[in-house]
């Protein structure tokens, strides 16, 4: 008979420090539920902080009931990838979708661009992982919290005009700079205001440490007894500081949430986050799909797990210094024009796409509709079974399973609850 070319995967974990205890993590009540995680035992005290669905040497996925690891079998099989996935990615599986629970901000970071990540992979292989880049997009499975790209200029300028320990932090020279820029509209000071800013964020990255932790705690004083006196600090994102200074004392990184955009988003919105752009998520759950690379570049928030890799320098150099609305980091989805019951997430890169396949709960049968690609199949609420004409027996997409679908593959399901939601990357080459 055959190798099957639908199956599903045991999957790796991360453990980091801010993630969700217990099972108040997406990412173990997704462990626990799953039928292929054998000997899964929930610990009320382990940080359950990713779930890796993929072939990444870090975290990699092995072939459920298997010591064969998805990358070694897509070696031996690697038509199963598309033949244009196949041609264009050298028979490599281009993306990575992971489950992140976190409810301690992740570090502020920016991902490199595949170039900047080759010549870093080369300088500093102890630092950075690989040699690929790392677009990526966070799809939430609950009310979730995140800073992305810089905000808009007179918003910055506002909050040097009105937190002083901020601009203190900046420094004189650079928020002087940016403040007479910033206030103009024509195009030439536009441009030496997205310098200045440049300038500015460099100013906090090298700040002397023991001036922003002099900073941070003046500041910390000051907004708690704000709030005690019963004053709104929500235009001075009194509230978000103090969180995220419990969280990261006398860390610079908590003055980012100055300079970017906080967004809030709720489950099935998503954040785009293309390369070189600024980024900590801070509290929710979420669906992420990134390109197959693991390379950050980090400037803070970071606990000892992440330290190492705050390169201040680096990452003032390689961002993309654009200013722009909130709501202009929510991507806008697309449905899809021949099934009702899917939606895309497209960041319109060759490396990866996500279909969002939602069943409404009087639905009893479905096809997942055979695809150029490969992809994986994650079952985050609902209960079915599936065959496949070479799947051999059938397999459960009960909530938490991963399932690996090879190109040119359809997978029927019986639906035995009401409803089924779930998340499919693939590559839209």
């Amino acid at each position: 008979m055959a190798e099957p070319k639908v199956f599903p995967l045991k999957c790796g974990t991360q453990l980091y420090l801010w993630g969700k205890k217990g099972r108040q993590s997406e990412v173990a009540r997704l462990l626990e539920s799953s039928p292929y995680q054998p000997g899964f035992s929930l610990n009320p005290e382990t940080t359950y902080a990713e779930l890796w669905m993929g072939t990444h040497k870090k975290s990699p996925c092995y072939v459920s009931d298997t010591d064969k690891t998805l990358e070694a079998w897509i070696d031996e099989h690697p038509d199963c990838l598309g033949q244009k996935v196949r041609e264009k990615f050298k028979g490599q599986l281009p993306f990575l979708m992971k489950v992140l629970s976190f409810d301690t901000a992740l570090p502020l970071q920016a991902h490199p661009n595949k170039k900047h990540a080759e010549e870093l992979f080369a300088r500093h292989p102890e630092k950075y992982p690989d040699d690929n880049h790392k677009p990526e997009i966070a799809i939430a499975l609950t009310p979730m919290r995140g800073m992305c790209g810089f905000r808009p200029l007179e918003e910055i300028a506002g909050y040097l005009k009105e937190i002083p320990e901020f601009y203190e932090a900046i420094g004189a020279e650079a928020a002087e700079e940016f403040l007479s820029a910033a206030g103009a509209s024509d195009a030439a000071h536009q441009k030496a205001a997205l310098r200045a800013l440049k300038k500015c964020f460099r100013a906090l990255m090298v700040c002397n440490e023991e001036v922003i932790a002099k900073l941070l705690a003046v500041m910390d004083k000051r907004m708690n007894k704000e709030i005690a006196a019963g004053r709104d600090v929500t235009a001075s994102n009194g509230e978000l500081f103090l969180q995220l200074h419990k969280q990261y004392p006398a860390d610079r990184g908590c003055f980012s949430i100055y300079l970017l955009n906080v967004v809030d988003i709720g489950p099935n919105q998503a954040i785009d986050v293309p390369v070189n752009e600024a980024h900590a998520y801070i509290s929710g759950d979420c669906v992420e799909v990134l390109a197959n690379g693991d390379n950050v570049v980090c400037g803070g928030l970071t606990d000892k797990q992440f330290s190492r890799l705050n390169d201040f320098e680096t990452l003032s150099e390689m961002l993309r210094y654009d200013p722009a609305p909130c709501s202009d980091k929510i991507m806008r989805t697309k449905p899809d024009p021949s099934d009702p019951n899917v939606v895309f997430y497209d960041p319109g890169i060759d490396d990866f796409a996500v279909a969002k396949i939602e069943i409404p709960s009087k639905t009893k049968s479905y096809v997942i509709s055979r695809m150029s690609s490969a992809s994986i199949v994650l079952v985050v609420k609902g209960d079915a079974t599936g065959t496949n004409v070479t799947a051999g027996e059938p397999i459960s997409f009960k909530r938490g399973a991963a399932i690996f679908i090879s190109a040119n593959q359809d997978v029927r399901l019986k639906i035995s609850s009401k409803g089924l939601l779930m998340f499919r990357a693939y590559c839209p080459v």
